[in-house]
């Protein structure tokens, strides 16, 4: 498959591109030699490739989830100790918007 200057500023305009008319050709090859490499791709035999998802053949939803629980909780005053100021368990910043 062959992209025309037409098509790829068709292209461009859709992605919100602009294109010199000196880019047009250049981007025209570049466009090409993608498509190129699609083509190889397309061509590589397939049969009897299981198809993957999130890199393991049964897909994201097989990885194993750990339990949300807090671990390491309840050191508000070792993290505010190097805090310059702090209210209670909160560091207090200073007000940005009047």
């Amino acid at each position: 498959m062959s992209l025309d200057t037409a098509t790829v500023r068709r292209v461009a305009a859709l992605a919100r591109i602009r294109l010199e008319e000196e880019e047009v050709a250049r981007v025209q090859g570049e466009l090409n030699g993608i498509l190129g490499w699609i083509e190889q791709l397309q061509a590589v035999n397939t049969d009897g490739i299981e198809p993957m998802s999130g890199g393991t053949p049964e897909g994201i939803a097989a990885m194993p989830l750990r339990d949300d629980v807090v671990t390491d909780g309840g050191q508000a005053a070792k993290i505010l100790a190097n805090a310059p100021d702090s209210e209670g368990e909160y560091f207090s910043v200073p007000k940005v918007v009047e």
